[in-house]
């Protein structure tokens, strides 16, 4: 047997206290369901917040992605490279790599040590052996270079070219290196055909002189 006391018996509740006890019981059970619509309602805007902040995010980085190619497809048609559209004897018609891009004018400069004036192109951008061919071979021989080249040579000249992209004026300013081979005749003189272009380098204006001297004088040194 167990020594400890019985715990006290609790009087019988009155009808009133019983419809009280339910009140509260019930009163609870609402303030509950009222505290988990609540969390719900929280949880439902949360998600709402973070679905409109994802698609903003993705329209913005959208957005971003197509003016950064818009910027690379209006830089890459603002960079002029030209080519040999055809190559004569005595001459080597020019045009842009891309279609996009109409040329309007040209000026050609040649290394200081030819003496040879700068020519100009308007509308036909071409390149004529006469405009040099004298001064190079006088250069040449001054150098003690072989009447008959061995394969392609190389003059280098600068190109500065105004050029038309969806009616937008640019310039461009350029270094190229011209191919060409000599032949030489005992009794009469020498002969230059040309054979296309490559592009070297841009340059700015104001340097574009001293550095095609420089590349000049590396291609044919003084003897």
């Amino acid at each position: 047997m167990s020594d400890e006391p019985s715990p006290p018996e609790l009087p019988p509740q009155t009808p009133a206290e019983k419809a009280e006890a339910r009140a509260a019981e019930s009163a609870a059970i609402r303030r509950r369901w009222i505290t988990l619509g609540e969390i719900l309602a929280v949880i439902a805007v949360v998600i709402s917040g973070l679905t409109l902040w994802n698609s903003w995010s993705e329209r913005s980085d959208s957005k971003a992605e197509q003016s950064a190619d818009a910027r690379r497809a209006s830089a890459r048609a603002a960079t002029l490279v030209l080519i040999a559209a055809d190559a004569g004897k005595h001459s080597l018609a020019l045009k842009p790599a891309s279609a996009d891009q109409s040329v309007q004018s040209q000026k050609l400069t040649f290394p200081s040590a030819l003496g040879a004036a700068p020519a100009q192109t308007t509308g036909e951008p071409r390149i004529e052996a006469s405009w040099f061919e004298r001064p190079l071979e006088k250069a040449r021989e001054a150098a003690k270079l072989p009447d008959n080249s061995r394969g392609d040579e190389r003059l280098p000249v600068v190109i500065t070219t105004r050029f038309l992209v969806d009616g937008e004026p640019h310039e461009d300013v350029a270094i190229y290196d011209v191919g060409y081979t000599i032949s030489g005749r005992l009794l009469g003189g020498h002969s230059v055909a040309l054979r296309g272009i490559s592009f070297v380098s841009r340059v700015k204006s104001d340097a574009a002189q001293a550095k095609l001297d420089a590349r000049w004088k590396a291609l044919l040194p003084a003897k």
